[in-house]
């Protein structure tokens, strides 16, 4: 069902678990121009059975929803970056607290700006996320301090002809994501942007055992 928590507009799928306390969440975060509803089959074929939660972004680019502004091709804005990413965190909280979900079993899925958003969700917000998967991320950026993610895992997903995510930019993510002791599978594809049965075959089985 499509409602709003505050004045985020979102998707929440209470999953095969209900309402029981306990069970894992996954937040899922859409690339620019989609929406609430566009990642609910990606979340239901990684993880079956699990509470989604899919809000939508805020940013309008164009006309197309995102999460946050950027200033051209693979420059964002980092000031409105730093902005939306701790009131995305605010909303998981309320959301979770409004649906009885448990805290500290939420993981992100995110694709493309969802998964930079996700990825500064893990280094603004350190202990929001339980982990996360992140097909097709770059560095959104570089924390002042380096959170300590030591209990938290995450998955890239990357293309290495992906034209809009440099190899080093995303090899960068892995590496800070490392020195702040997360725990950090990278698998590189021989794809662009878009996602293929691959990345979807491989996150699930690196996902739904975490999420049980």
């Amino acid at each position: 069902m499509t409602s709003s928590v505050g004045d985020w507009t979102h998707r929440f799928e209470p999953g095969a678990d209900g309402e029981a306390e306990g069970g894992a969440t996954l937040l899922l975060l859409h690339g620019t121009g989609g929406n609430e509803d566009d990642l609910i089959g990606l979340g239901a074929a990684l993880a079956p059975g699990v509470a989604v939660l899919a809000p939508r972004g805020q940013v309008l680019e164009n006309g197309m929803p995102r999460f946050f502004r950027r200033l051209a091709e693979g420059v964002f804005d980092e000031q409105d970056l730093i902005r939306r990413t701790h009131d995305l965190a605010g909303f998981v909280r309320e959301a979770c607290d409004a649906y009885g979900r448990d805290t500290s079993r939420i993981w992100a899925v995110g694709f493309s700006n969802g998964a930079n958003i996700a990825a500064s969700l893990l280094l603004l917000d350190p202990g929001l996320l339980a982990g996360a998967v992140l097909l097709r991320a770059t560095l959104p950026i570089t924390p002042d301090n380096l959170p300590d993610l030591g209990s938290t895992a995450v998955l890239l997903s990357e293309g290495r002809p992906d034209p809009h995510v440099p190899a080093e930019r995303a090899e960068a993510l892995a590496e800070l994501l490392r020195r702040a002791g997360a725990e950090v599978t990278l698998e590189w594809r021989d794809t662009g942007h878009g996602l293929t049965q691959e990345d979807v075959a491989s996150a699930s089985r690196w996902l739904a055992p975490k999420v049980r």
